[in-house]
């Protein structure tokens, strides 16, 4: 490294050029080692612990205001219990109520806000990925209430789509209120999303896991410790009101044996084929009824809800929330020919009501429809093969779980959220036989989930691959230039010109390091500061030399290098050791991170 400053032996009047330029250095300095949760990440918790108790609160209130409707409009009743809207006794004016409701829902949507349409999720990646985690507040109050209505007048969804979506737009709107980044805005929203779906399922452990393979796009202990604390406040709280019960009791099930471990991942496999064809559909009918429906869009869920009022008179169960058809399927209570027809029933209520663009959710229509095929399949391969060692049960259960998995390709969130529901530790096992080959099939088939096609129509990536940052694992040392040309504080303008602006020494440098006496990094110049023609050349570097020095030792990272440069707006660092941060050993341009960056790509 060539760092023999240059000189032309003239002297320096005044204070030492250490002692003036010196402050500017410990003011710039160079930032602590950073730590994994700052500050920062207390408050966030803090406001994580609120958004566990509003999220359980709103579970509360949204099944209450869900069961209001429901005894209302399918009882005449006032009452805020949960009730069974299948055993009404309306007949065919049972066809009426879906449509009331989606009229209903259309108005609220076209003149409150067109963002209550839909099951919220792909709503929520959009607002992280383009809108800086951003939701109106208004969405906060009219997405449970048009949920409620959707569900209560029959909608084939389940209460947790809507939960999780109002737990959501509640942290974005906390998040608003509170001065936060759009990082901590998303942590606040994916908090609030876990904790409606904690306080809905009792599963802590795979609304966090949905948090990060949904809504965080990322996995650091930033985001992931205010998640699990909302989530954990939410779930702990419904286990304090409603016991620990798991809300899909089956019965016990024993370790599988012989050759149904390979089969229950060949039934993954075909609920991963299942999934890729649900996926398709729900868009399909979304796509028809964009273009055939002439009427606007306002009228669509009221159009929707005539396939649903229909199926919900030929199959009753296929009206609203209806968590005990899961519970039914995964204990083998209704025989298969029933469960095969509410499954195939439910699916053609659910695509349509959804894609019409009511106001509801996807996860427990697909744990209904998954299940009920599960033990149907299940129940099929032990007529044709009795001493396999299939489980009816169980294949119900990876049913349930592989067709999540397929659609949705949250994969982990799959396996743990059908054993916190069950509390069977004997399906784990099958489960991850299952979802691994639903997963793989369905990446194998379709490019996007029926999380991410709606928004990838509207041209965002959501990305669903998590890998370490290759620049977080370069350090300094291996990238910068060491052969660093450095100026003396002493120098004069016009020797420094003279022996970098001629033409037989053509300038192959942007910035110079600038020391003093005992090579004691001092300042930084640039060559427009050398070439202004108001300096003279008799003036000395240490005059010109204003910028301040910003410094990163040899041994951080490329990434961190890359932060300090966008955070100052530069194109170089100097590069000093961790033991002396004055001594000049090397340069960090934004050419060299291009590099690096090339090298590893």
């Amino acid at each position: 490294m060539d760092n023999t400053p240059v000189s032309d032996n003239s002297t320096t009047e005044g204070l030492p050029v250490a002692v003036s330029l010196g402050p500017v250095l410990e003011q710039q300095g160079l930032e602590s080692q950073p730590t994994l949760l700052d500050q920062r990440t207390w408050m966030i918790c803090l406001l994580a612990l609120g958004l566990g108790v509003f999220g359980f609160l709103a579970a509360q209130a949204l099944m209450h205001l869900i069961g209001l409707i429901t005894n209302l409009c399918f009882y005449g009743r006032f009452s805020l219990a949960f009730s069974n809207p299948s055993t009404n006794l309306l007949g065919l004016w049972v066809i009426l109520v879906p449509i009331a409701g989606g009229l209903v829902v259309g108005v609220m949507a076209r003149y409150g806000s067109k963002a209550i349409r839909g099951h919220g999720i792909p709503e929520a990646m959009e607002t992280v990925l383009v809108n800086e985690s951003r939701i109106p507040a208004r969405v906060t109050l009219l997405k449970p209430i048009s949920a409620a209505i959707s569900i209560g007048t029959g909608g084939p969804f389940g209460a947790e789509g809507p939960i999780i979506a109002t737990g959501g737009a509640f942290g974005s709107l906390i998040g608003q209120w509170v001065k936060t980044s759009p990082t901590e805005r998303k942590i606040l929203l994916a908090s609030g999303a876990a904790a409606g779906m904690a306080a809905t399922f009792g599963s802590p452990v795979s609304s966090v896991l949905l948090a990060v393979e949904l809504l965080l796009f990322e996995f650091r202990p930033r985001s992931l410790v205010p998640v699990a604390l909302a989530s954990a406040t939410a779930a702990g709280l419904r286990l304090l009101v409603m016991g620990s019960t798991p809300i899909f009791a089956m019965p016990h099930i024993a370790a599988p044996t012989g050759w149904a471990l390979p089969i229950y991942a060949m039934i993954g496999a075909l609920f991963g084929l299942l999934a890729v064809g649900v996926t398709r559909a729900v868009y399909l009918v979304e796509d028809l009824f964009e273009k055939y429906v002439r009427v606007h869009w306002m009228w669509w869920p009221a159009i929707g809800a005539v396939v649903v009022g229909v199926c919900g008179y030929l199959a009753p169960r296929t009206l609203g929330v209806r968590y005990d058809n899961i519970s039914a399927a995964l204990s083998s209570e209704l025989p298969l020919t029933a469960l095969a027809v509410l499954a195939v029933m439910k699916w053609l209520s659910w695509t349509v009501s959804l894609s019409s663009g009511t106001s509801g959710g996807t996860l427990a229509p697909l744990f209904t429809i998954g299940s009920s095929l599960g033990a149907v399949v299940g129940g099929a391969i032990l007529a044709m093969f009795p001493h396999c060692g299939v489980n009816v049960r169980v294949a119900a259960l990876v049913g349930m779980a592989a067709l999540f998995t397929g659609c949705s390709r949250a994969f982990l969130t799959a396996v743990v959220f059908a054993f916190e529901t069950t509390l069977e530790p004997m399906g784990l096992l099958p489960l991850l036989a299952g979802c691994t080959t639903a997963f793989w099939v369905s990446c194998l088939l379709m490019r996007h989930t029926i999380m991410t096609e709606k928004i990838a129509r509207r041209g965002i990536t959501a990305h669903s691959q998590y890998s370490v940052d290759f620049m977080d694992q370069l350090r300094v040392r291996d990238a910068a230039n060491k052969n660093v040309t450095c100026l003396s504080a002493t120098d004069t303008i016009g020797a420094v010109r003279k022996r970098f602006f001629s033409k037989d020494h053509p300038l192959h440098h942007h910035g110079f390091p600038v020391v003093d006496e005992q090579q004691r990094l001092v300042g930084f110049v640039t060559t427009r500061d050398l070439v202004q023609p108001d300096v003279s050349d008799l003036q000395c570097v240490r005059d010109v030399a204003t910028t301040p020095p910003v410094v990163i030792t040899e041994q951080r990272s490329l990434r961190e290098a890359d932060r300090l440069m966008a955070r100052h707006h530069i194109g170089r660092l100097i590069v000093v050791p961790a033991d002396n941060r004055q001594r000049v050993v090397g340069i960090l341009t934004r050419s060299d991170l291009l590099a690096a960056h090339r090298q590893m790509s």
